[in-house]
């Protein structure tokens, strides 16, 4: 047959649908096959060639056994025939494609972005260097957010309308390289499934200006004084559309409490807000936050970023005194599953999109906000204060859920069974945090 294997598409990403469809795809794929084991003069089944006798077509209107002898198998779909867009929806449909649901929704997104551009009625065989130019040259002038600003208009239309007024809000260069990887990554499975000779995307980058230590900056010591030190944090008027207004009330909710774990965690946002109340637990004796997919509690909605970021991270001595663990107990007491119960999931269960859009407002609102600085920089405060106390590299990949890349380094990962959480604690008691002074929150000072 030319293959060493075969692949059907249900059609359907419901798992009930596709259960019921199974043994038709499977009984055509035997079918074939005995048709084949038939033309090369190999034994084959003549029960797979017919329909049976207990079918509901009549035997009279079945093959008969002579038509089975005389007639030529069927040939396989031919791939030179499939388009961009056919070939496109059979790669999101792979059933071998391991994403997550936030990676395929990306995918999904890169997918409409290069149908719209490159024509979903372009044959893949005669897909080529210029139509992948072609589409790097509508990406340049990408305005942002062009689906909900301008509706009405294609992408390229989109982008013909930006270039014409010389507009500059543009997407970024970083994010128009990401679009060309996904679209590589889409070609590549073209060519290993034979659809395409070599990959035409493949060196065609745009130049990011912006250095990549310069994409995002740590809090300097006045903007962290600024976070911790506003209305908030000093007394506000409520916890909800208030928390910028002075006043009397102490909020300890979700606001008060992701961006102190940020500080002291390095914890990526949706990390934070996506933790159950189970999720922060006492391991070989060390209060830990455990940073895993894996729920005990019924969760579902966790996804981490990496293999890497699944990790114990020991909590840190200055949330002990704000009073997390009083925060967790009255969690567990009332019943609650996830730690932030008030965070919107949206309608993507992705928590830190809301929380990223007011953590952004209350920069803003006291006073902190700066370009290249958003709830993320807290990771790099973290990864500088790992510097400081010079805590070994290795120490400090696993306390932060990076990788350490590849190489050597990265093949040694996977010899032994990690660090002991006794050695992660005594490595986060050594982080002093010197630049913000966060008393004021101490558990008995409320």
């Amino acid at each position: 047959m030319g293959r060493a294997e075969i692949w059907r598409s249900l059609r359907t990403d419901s798992l009930k649908i596709a259960l019921r469809r199974l043994p038709s795809a499977m009984a055509r794929v035997e079918a074939e096959i005995e048709h084949r084991r038939w033309a090369a003069g190999l034994h084959c089944d003549p029960t797979l060639l017919e329909p049976s006798s207990d079918d509901a077509m009549p035997r009279s209107q079945a093959i008969p056994d002579a038509a089975l002898v005389e007639a030529e198998p069927s040939p396989p779909v031919p791939t030179s025939s499939l388009t961009l867009g056919e070939a496109y929806e059979q790669y999101m449909t792979d059933p071998t494609q391991g994403w997550s649901a936030r990676t395929r929704e990306a995918y999904e997104t890169s997918r409409r972005l290069a149908v719209s551009i490159i024509g979903k009625d372009v044959p893949m065989r005669s897909l080529a260097r210029a139509h992948c130019r072609d589409y790097i040259d509508v990406l340049r002038f990408m305005p942002r957010n062009a689906a909900k600003r301008f509706p009405k208009l294609t992408a390229r239309q989109a982008a013909d309308r930006a270039r014409t007024r010389g507009e500059t809000d543009l997407i970024s260069a970083a994010n128009a390289n990401t679009c060309l990887a996904n679209l590589s990554s889409f070609l590549n499975w073209a060519v290993n499934e034979e659809l395409l000779d070599r990959n035409p995307i493949r060196g065609l980058r745009l130049p990011d200006d912006t250095a990549k230590k310069d994409k995002r900056f740590p809090f300097s010591p006045s903007q962290l004084h600024a976070i911790f030190n506003a209305p908030l944090y000093r007394g506000c008027f409520d916890g909800e559309r208030g928390y910028a207004k002075p006043g009397i009330e102490r909020p300890r909710n979700a606001r008060f409490w992701v961006p102190l774990i940020g500080l002291h965690t390095g914890m990526r946002l949706n990390e934070i807000c996506q933790l159950d109340v189970a999720d922060i637990r006492t391991v070989d004796g060390v209060r830990c936050f455990v940073i895993t997919e894996e729920s005990v509690a019924g969760s579902t909605d966790k996804n981490l970023k990496t293999g890497a970021s699944e990790r114990l991270m020991p909590i840190h001595k200055n949330l002990i005194d704000c009073g997390l663990l009083h925060f967790v107990d009255k969690q567990r007491r009332a019943g609650r599953m996830k730690l932030f119960e008030e965070i919107d999931p949206g309608t993507k269960g992705v928590r830190s999109v809301a929380f990223s859009k007011w953590f952004t407002q209350f920069l803003r609102s006291c006073g902190a906000y700066q370009p290249r600085t958003c709830f993320h920089s807290f990771r790099h405060n973290f990864r500088d204060e790992l510097r400081a106390a010079r805590v070994d590299h290795d120490l400090a990949m696993a306390l932060g859920g990076w990788t350490n890349g590849t190489g050597k380094r990265g093949a040694s990962e996977n010899y032994g069974s990690g660090h002991r959480v006794a050695v992660l604690a005594e490595a986060v008691s050594q982080l002093t945090f010197r630049e913000v002074d966060i008393s004021h929150l101490a558990w008995n000072a409320k």
